[in-house]
């Protein structure tokens, strides 16, 4: 079961490296990492996709919270939350596909950044399973490179 958690921390050096060794020394995976500023330049938030049960999250969650840079775990097991991903793509396009890629990434409110005689690149925002559905979709025709923010989530209200 995939798990999300937001950690808010002190923006400094070093805090990543702790976070990430946390995770790896107790052989955890991180499925997807996601690190930004927040509207405070002195914290940033971590969102954290973690694979594993209940007591992997409820071990994830202790360990955090013994770090001393983290001000505040969160994890949206229970929470009502928001989510986005972020994915830029390039495929091969030729004058016969072009049309139909962009038709499909109009349909998921896609964004075309460049279009080459040979190649066009897209970004795309939504949920996970949104962004899964984009790729799965455009596979076909050819998905030359492909980067992936990995999941960033705030908790509503």
């Amino acid at each position: 079961m995939k798990h999300t958690v937001s950690v808010l921390v002190e923006n400094k050096s070093g805090v990543l490296a702790r976070v990430a060794g946390l995770f790896s020394g107790r052989g955890f995976n991180i499925d997807s990492l996601t690190v930004g500023e927040t509207q405070d330049p002195s914290m940033s938030r971590m969102t954290i996709v973690v694979n594993g049960d209940d007591a992997v999250l409820e071990q994830v969650n202790k360990q955090l919270n013994k770090l001393i840079d983290v001000v505040k775990v969160q994890d949206f097991k229970t929470a009502s939350f928001v989510e986005a991903e972020l994915v830029v793509m390039k495929l091969h396009s030729n004058s016969k596909t072009r049309s139909e890629i962009v038709q499909i990434a109009d349909i998921f409110h896609g964004k075309i950044l460049d279009v080459t005689d040979k190649n066009i690149i897209i970004e795309a925002t939504g949920t996970t399973d949104k962004v899964d559905s984009l790729i799965n979709l455009l596979r076909p025709y050819g998905i030359k490179e492909m980067a992936r923010t990995g999941k960033v989530a705030l908790a509503k209200g």
